[in-house]
């Protein structure tokens, strides 16, 4: 076997495994949304399933919408909620293992938008897995949606209270 038929059947190989790996990983009722056409930070919020055999972690995210593009979540600090960059990421436990990105909670944050988020426009967003490597998306922007509305319980997610962002009502 030639050189070239060796690096042909490895790349071949990889080109199938890649959509394998893709579909182990599920997005379910992405929207994002903004506070007001004056905004200059926003985000996004979905359920992430991970159907696979082993754990994976969300490690990343990107969009071409805003100057900086962060994976953020929400933690008490003496009795405030302060919203925090986690550079770690978000596990994602295997076998229909879910992350519920939620106002008050894990969420993706938008920063230095580069043009508002008006109801009806979709938002190109990028997820970067550990393992499952990176997803692509439009998701929808809906200024409108209840806090609870598209995590139902459907998903097995209880809501508890939204908290918000100190200084902000961005979500």
């Amino acid at each position: 076997m030639s050189l070239k038929s060796s690096l042909l059947g490895v790349c071949a190989s990889l080109a199938l495994a890649t959509p394998a790996l893709a579909q182990q990983i599920e997005i379910h009722h992405p929207y994002a949304r903004s506070a007001s056409p004056m905004a200059k930070t926003g985000a996004a919020f979905m359920v992430i399933y991970n159907h696979g055999d082993a754990a994976d972690r969300l490690i990343g995210v990107t969009s071409p919408a805003a100057e900086k593009v962060q994976l953020h979540t929400h933690r008490e600090d003496d009795g405030v909620m302060r919203m925090i960059h986690v550079e770690e990421g978000f596990e994602l436990p295997a076998g229909d293992g879910r992350l519920v990105m939620k106002r008050g909670g894990d969420h993706v944050m938008f920063m230095g938008l580069t043009a508002p988020f008006e109801q009806g426009d979709t938002i190109p967003l990028t997820l970067t897995f550990e393992t499952s490597g990176e997803m692509t998306l439009d998701v929808p922007v809906d200024l409108e949606r209840d806090p609870d509305q598209g995590h139902g319980h459907q998903d097995g997610h209880q809501h508890g209270q939204d908290h918000g962002h100190e200084n902000t009502k961005d979500h």
